[in-house]
């Protein structure tokens, strides 16, 4: 992405240098309890490293449980943690590709690539972690109508140009594809109550969701699950 602003590089020295593991986190709304996840993801997700849980700052999960054989792409795939979920649920005939911003956080990923696999008894990885902005995805190599699941664990919450995220996911999706997102959305009295404070995040109305999902050709859009806090 030729023009990287402001927000971005901020969001990247937060997540990449200034957060060293959770409890750095300095809001609850990036910690989710496991009872919400799936029972095979919860399972999958005792087989991963340490380091991978640790310094993940996703919240919940977006990985659905059948992903037999699929191609998926996770949007902000952080040190991969739904990444290697999606590897043992799409098997070995199914791949998986993480994209990602910040080197850290990707150099955390890469460490425990050969690990993961063996602990799956993959012959080979079935997983790729590139470094790229979800914005422009074309310049890391992800072509049209390629993906058959895409992902994302509450990052597309920090895109500056969330119109071009929804634009990308609908060009690489193949026909019949889909999205599961798991988003922090506010309520517009919400985001008056935050109105001044400091916040890594851009924020996005509950209103204006399916307005922008939907402004791109996608259709279907449900909430599986929802939270009020």
């Amino acid at each position: 992405m030729k023009d990287v602003s402001e927000k971005t590089e901020f969001v990247k020295k937060y997540y990449g240098r200034v957060l060293q593991n959770k409890s750095d986190l300095q809001t609850s709304a990036c910690r989710c309890s496991d009872e919400l996840l799936h029972p095979l993801v919860r399972d999958i997700e005792k087989q991963l490293d340490n380091e991978i849980l640790a310094k993940f700052y996703g919240c919940g999960s977006p990985v659905p449980p059948d992903l037999e054989g699929r191609v998926v792409l996770d949007l902000g795939c952080g040190t991969g943690k739904d990444v290697f979920i999606a590897s043992r649920l799409a098997g070995p005939e199914g791949y998986v590709i993480g994209v990602d911003m910040t080197d850290e956080q990707l150099e955390v990923g890469q460490r425990h690539i050969d690990s993961q696999m063996e602990k799956f008894g993959y012959s080979k990885p079935n997983v790729d972690l590139k470094k790229g902005y979800i914005e422009d995805l074309k310049s890391i190599g992800i072509e049209d109508n390629s993906v058959d699941v895409l992902i994302s664990n509450c990052v597309i919450n920090l895109s500056t140009d969330k119109r071009a995220v929804f634009s990308e996911i609908f060009r690489v999706l193949k026909p019949g594809g889909r999205t599961v997102f798991f988003r922090c959305l506010c309520r517009a009295e919400g985001a008056r109550a935050l109105a001044g404070r400091p916040s890594v995040t851009q924020r996005m109305y509950r209103r204006r969701a399916p307005e922008v999902v939907k402004g791109h050709g996608m259709s279907g859009l449900s909430c599986c699950r929802k939270e009020e806090d």
